[in-house]
């Protein structure tokens, strides 16, 4: 096994390792601790199936499930309750799977729920020639320069996450979410490091600061946090298996043609309540 930084800002490529195979323990510690030092990880070049992608995914802790609705085109298609597919084909008119069109803003998965998905993996079946890349940002690096003035305003504060946050909350979309609150500074509880937890689709305001300096100060650490200098930018290509880490990362998709097909298949590791990086210090 080989691990390679991408990027200045994150990521590792990790060659050496064929994830069809069953992986020893040995092997599996190496890309644990490749994972908590790189907090991304991408295998190019795999060959696998539904159940290869789950046994992964199921080394990490419990297998992430979700909500699925009567009808879905994608039912019939994966065989594990937390297996979703992220796609823009369409049988029908209907898709046969999720998320299936255009570019989505920064967001980390799960956060409007009590136990945030701790790891989310991808794996590349179709992708298109231009378009539907992935950007990863680094929430380690975003808290760490963070202006120390800000970071004493904030130390406290929880951020209020939902799905969708800057959508009107209608029946249908609140029957995909909750709304939760976690604290903004977050230690992760294998590394130690504190990470900025919010992101621009999610969070819809900080909870103890009256509504209009939220809303100023949630713009600012916003913005701060998609810096170029903090952000890689995964563009895919097809067998690519791109693994993450929630607690410290947002992610978010570029934009691409609705005339190319695009196919990826999502499992996800549960977490977690998030604890404020200060409250488990003390």
């Amino acid at each position: 096994m080989k691990a390679e930084p991408i990027s200045e800002a994150v990521g590792a490529r990790v060659t050496g390792i064929d994830l069809g195979e069953e992986m020893d323990d040995a092997t599996f510690r190496a890309v644990h601790r490749a994972w908590l030092d790189h907090q991304v990880l991408v295998f190019p070049g795999q060959d696998i199936s539904e159940e290869d992608q789950v046994r992964f995914t199921a080394r990490f802790g419990e297998p992430g499930t979700r909500q699925r609705k009567i009808g879905w085109a994608e039912e019939g298609r994966v065989s594990h309750p937390g297996t979703m597919l992220i796609s823009n084909i369409r049988e029908d008119g209907k898709p046969i799977g999720s998320l299936p069109d255009g570019e989505m803003m920064f967001h980390t998965d799960g956060a409007f729920a009590k136990r945030p998905f701790r790891y989310t993996l991808l794996y590349a079946l179709e992708v298109p020639s231009i378009g539907g890349n992935t950007l990863f940002a680094n929430m380690y690096k975003a808290y760490d320069t963070l202006p120390e003035a800000l970071k004493s305003t904030l130390a406290g504060c929880h951020a209020e996450h939902m799905y969708y946050a800057d959508n009107v909350q209608d029946v249908a979309t609140r029957s995909l979410s909750g709304v939760r609150q976690h604290p903004i500074f977050i230690e992760h509880e294998e590394t130690g490091r504190t990470a900025l937890y919010i992101s621009r689709l999610m969070t819809s305001k900080i909870v103890e600061l009256p509504a209009d300096e939220s809303e100023a100060i949630l713009q600012e650490l916003l913005d701060h946090t998609e810096k170029p200098e903090f952000v890689y930018e995964h563009v895919w290509t097809k067998g690519d298996f791109v693994i993450w880490d929630n607690r410290c990362l947002n992610h978010a998709r570029t934009d691409f043609s609705e005339g190319e097909r695009r196919l990826l298949r999502r499992t996800t590791v549960f977490g977690t309540d998030p604890v404020a990086a200060t409250a488990r210090a003390a």
